[in-house]
């Protein structure tokens, strides 16, 4: 166990072009791949990067989840020329994304901007102070701390919104504290 936890510290994302509308046979394709070859102690993640939109139709409201990159699939793996060639000859892959279809692992900025991974996130918000929300559904909302789960690094917060006070749960990523003078 020891030893898979070492092999995946190694590994790095990778991104994979698709044609359109081929992200999720892809990643069905890519899964099938590791299972049918052994390979979990070199392909360790596959994703396919998502947001949740508010969309109005009919008068309705309805959160719709769309792909924020379309066509690209991304790939935690220890790369191989092997892998390589397993991948890029997998049905609806046009390549990796790097020179000549040779992949660039991704840096660690833009892992944490595709929130790739869940990055453990030590808070100092306290109950009761004020909070502002950088990202997500309920962006820009200033709230009081109403408790925190460190566990699912989730805040839950008392906001106004359209002049009804609200609970909101937010990850501590998407939070960050007031600044001075800034609470309302």
């Amino acid at each position: 166990m020891e030893e898979t936890e070492d092999r995946k510290s190694q590994a790095k994302w990778y991104i994979l072009h698709t044609y359109s509308g081929y992200e999720a046979m892809v990643k069905g394709s890519l899964e099938k791949l590791i299972e049918n070859n052994n390979l979990k102690d070199h392909i360790f993640d596959l994703k396919i990067p998502c947001e949740q939109v508010v969309e109005e139709r009919n008068g309705k409201r309805k959160i719709i989840e769309r792909k924020l990159l379309p066509s690209y699939v991304f790939i935690k793996m220890i790369y191989s020329n092997q892998l390589w060639y397993l991948i890029t000859n997998t049905r609806g892959v046009t390549g990796f994304v790097g020179p000549q279809g040779r992949p660039i692992p991704l840096r660690e900025e833009e892992i944490k901007k595709m929130k790739l991974e869940d990055f453990v996130i030590d808070v100092d918000f306290k109950k009761k102070k004020k909070v502002m929300v950088t990202d997500g559904l309920a962006k820009d909302l200033v709230g009081e701390v109403l408790s925190l789960d460190d566990a699912n690094q989730e805040v839950r917060i008392r906001t106004t919104i359209a002049n009804s006070v609200q609970e909101v749960v937010v990850k501590y990523s998407e939070v960050e504290k007031c600044p001075a003078g800034a609470e309302q």
